[in-house]
This record gives structure tokens, sequence and C-alpha cells, in this order.
């Protein structure tokens, strides 16, 4: 399964800490953000996500995090 999720993450810090609290809860996906996207893409790939939860660890830093159509 691959989501992909809209944010605000301005900062390539930013994004590599995400990813790093994201791998904790999910140690078994594919992990990564585009930031070059005008959406500033986060892309989650694996077996069992939660888009949920997906979506409230990134809130819960400050960032905006919606599914991309």
């Amino acid at each position: 399964m691959i989501e992909v999720f809209k944010t605000n993450v301005q900062k390539f810090s930013e994004a590599q800490k995400l990813v790093a609290l994201l791998r904790k809860h999910f140690p078994n996906s594919k992990i990564n953000f585009d930031l070059d996207d005008c959406d500033k893409v986060l892309r989650v790939e694996g077996n069992n996500l939660r888009i949920e939860k997906v979506m409230n660890l990134v809130t819960k830093k400050g960032f905006l995090c919606k599914v991309l159509d």
C-alpha cells in the first residue's frame, strides 16, 4: 500500500525528523518527502499503514498533513 500526503514541511531537517518519527511507528515502511513538489509530498509505503496515525503524528508536530487525492 502506498499513501501520499500533502504537507507544509519546508525544511529538509524537519522532514528528516518526521521520517525518523514515522519509522519508529512503521518500521518496515518506505518513507520519504518530496520538498521540491508544490504540495511538499510525504510518501509512505508499507503493509500495515494506518492513515489516521500518520496524519496524527505529523500534525502533533505542528505540520499540515492531508491525504493527497
